[in-house]
């Protein structure tokens, strides 16, 4: 059978009658000439998750700017701002004015009306069955019928929707259709939501983020280097299973560890406290680890010369009795050279007890259900990199060489660059996490968390010189040429096309290098066809940035970046109403207004429509 008499047999199965087609039709035109919906651009929350949540609850403030565009005229600033936070946390504010008797039938009936007017704004550019779709189901009806009520002239219309929410009040069921509304406006002011990587680290929260994102109605994730640490220690790759408890000891998370994936560290903390009498129980399990770390690294290492990450090599560069080490051929002093772990002649094999302890924590790692339900999401919604709405999303870099062209890694005889490079990467993660990788592609996870010409790492990591060496110079880590050439439309043009992107309105969306915007360095960068969004949700940040991170929103009418200053709290947004403090900045203003139609899925619904038509004049007899 021809492929044009399979799809037409399908169809037919889809659409018995000639009606059922003409009304497909209309109903698929109707759409594609609706405004596009609004798209959420986030990148490096770094386990940041009350900052992350307040965000996601104002839509980088296009709740306070639906709110101000229906009420500027009729209700005060504060009165404006008290039913944004009701939107933000409606249980929290309901709560907190039961405690103050500050509920009553009439505030319930005052905001009710509110929350249903906004409702009405916002569900206004979809198509009345995207929004049932949307609502709750415990809702669903009596919403549908208060958002599509229309007055008659004898007021009947008015008076049902009159008597509908006097019913609500009357057997005490507002609050929760308070929240039901409130949800329900905050998912119809984003469409679709891009997490452009690193959800993980630095913050002690990030499992709290991965549970708020698998209840998120539309999103995709691009990898970032922390996430593929993550994943890979997930899927058993002892070098990223070290760097993750490492890097979590360092910043005093272990909570997420211990707390959030039940991950024992007690094999460790023995094996430190025995190692390193001298030390605090914590410094000693650190210090112990961080030799574990190296030793594994350059296991990892010596199995890949191809990785060209020599470099990291220094364990056996040390001098003991001078407590110097080589690197980079300069001779620097160490802070501390008492390891007796360490065989000189054999400096990266394990002792027995380092091979107990990394795999007490594999076994823990590997085993923690939590921990595979996140990382399975992360493999479900993730990828290298993203084409979405003629923009290109990834969150490290394209490696270039010195001269600005694509560079790469050369592998099995094969050399990897450009979109070419990033494929065969996301193929390599997948094969792990499928079961069907050897050793090879274990590895290479770990390589795409710190390797040079990682695409999601960008940079010479020197986890070694910070840990052990005073000197600061020699912590420096280049970078790869991409972070020079980015700043070029041309380069930025030749990446976009070679990822298959030639419209003019094409941007890439990046993440990853903190933007300093306290000493001028600007997101929008080569004439606006890269945003860089990663300006420093964590806190660890904040005084290198400036700012509190970017976020990115992009609607019918165009794009603006969000400068967000740092969040205080929940607790403060309920005493105070104290939103995030945030500025827009429109960068690119579409003359005409973006449809549907104008998007990937609008692409698609034409040439469904296409195909609808083709099948209508078959039932027509044509």
């Amino acid at each position: 059978m021809k492929d044009r008499d399979i799809w037409i047999k399908l169809l037919k199965e889809k659409y018995p009658t000639k009606q059922a087609v003409c009304r497909e039709i209309i109903n698929l035109t109707a759409i594609i000439n609706l405004p596009k919906g609004t798209e959420h651009f986030m990148s490096d929350i770094h386990g940041e998750y009350e900052a992350f949540l307040h965000i996601m609850n104002n839509c980088s403030g296009v709740i306070r700017e639906k709110v101000r565009m229906l009420f500027s005229e009729t209700l005060s600033v504060r009165e404006q701002q008290e039913i944004c936070t009701l939107i933000y946390y409606p249980r929290e504010v309901m709560n907190r004015k039961r405690n103050l008797n500050e509920l009553s039938e009439d505030w319930y009936r005052l905001m009710l009306n509110y929350l249903l007017e906004l409702a009405k704004m916002v569900s206004s550019k979809y198509t009345r069955s995207k929004v049932r779709r949307a609502l709750p189901k415990e809702f669903g009806d009596i919403i549908d019928e208060l958002l599509h009520f229309m007055p008659d002239e004898d007021d009947n219309q008015i008076r049902y929707h009159r008597q509908i929410l006097d019913t609500i009040i009357g057997i005490e069921n507002s609050e929760e259709f308070i929240v039901a509304l409130a949800e329900l406006i905050k998912r119809l002011a984003v469409d679709h939501l891009h997490i452009v990587g690193d959800i993980f680290d630095r913050g002690g929260d990030a499992d709290k983020i991965l549970d708020l994102l698998m209840e998120y109605h539309s999103l995709d994730i691009e990898w970032g280097n922390h996430d593929i640490l993550w994943m890979g220690a997930a899927c058993g790759n002892e070098a990223s299973i070290a760097t993750v408890v490492k890097n979590n000891m360092k910043y005093n998370n272990i909570q997420i560890l211990e707390s959030g994936y039940g991950i024992s560290l007690r094999s460790l903390v023995l094996f430190g406290e025995n190692t390193y009498p001298e030390l605090e129980v914590m410094e000693a399990a650190q210090k112990a680890l961080s030799i574990i770390l190296f030793k594994l690294e350059g296991q990892t290492i010596l199995r890949h010369p191809e990785y060209n990450m020599q470099d990291r090599l220094l364990l056996d560069k040390i001098d003991y009795e001078n407590k110097t080490v080589v690197s980079q051929q300069i001779t620097y002093a160490m802070k501390d050279t008492d390891f007796p772990t360490v065989d000189r002649e054999h400096p990266y094999e394990l002792t027995e007890g380092e091979q107990k302890v990394i795999q007490d924590l594999k076994f823990s790692f590997l085993n923690s259900h939590r921990l595979q339900k996140h990382v399975d999401f992360l493999f479900e919604k993730g990828c290298m990199y993203k084409r979405y709405n003629e923009n290109l999303l990834y969150h490290g870099c394209i490696p270039l060489d010195e001269q600005g062209n694509f560079d790469g890694m050369e592998i099995d005889g094969n050399t990897y660059m450009g979109r070419e490079y990033l494929d065969y990467a996301e193929r390599m993660v997948r094969k792990v996490r499928k079961g069907e990788a050897g050793q090879d592609e274990i590895d290479f996870m770990w390589y795409l968390w710190t390797g040079k010409k990682s695409p999601l790492c960008g940079r010479n990591i020197k986890t070694f010189e910070r840990t052990f060496i005073q000197d600061k110079t020699a912590w420096k880590e280049p970078t790869d040429p991409y972070y020079k050439f980015y700043h070029t439309e041309k380069t930025c043009n030749m990446i976009l096309r070679e990822f298959g992107l030639f419209s003019p309105l094409s941007h890439i969306i990046n993440g990853h290098t903190p933007v300093k915007t306290v000493e001028g360095e600007e997101p929008v960068r080569a004439n606006g066809k890269l945003i860089v969004i990663d300006g420093g949700f964590s806190q660890a940040y904040h005084k290198t940035t400036g700012i509190a991170g970017y976020t990115l929103i992009y609607n019918s009418h165009g794009m603006r970046i969000k400068a967000h200053q740092p969040f205080e709290s929940v607790e403060k947004v309920l005493e105070e109403n104290k939103d995030i403090e945030s500025t827009s900045t429109m960068f690119e203003t579409e003359k005409d207004r973006i449809m549907v139609g104008d998007t990937d899925e609008g692409k698609e619904i034409k040439e469904e429509i296409q195909m609808l038509k083709k099948l209508l004049e078959v039932y027509r007899g044509k």
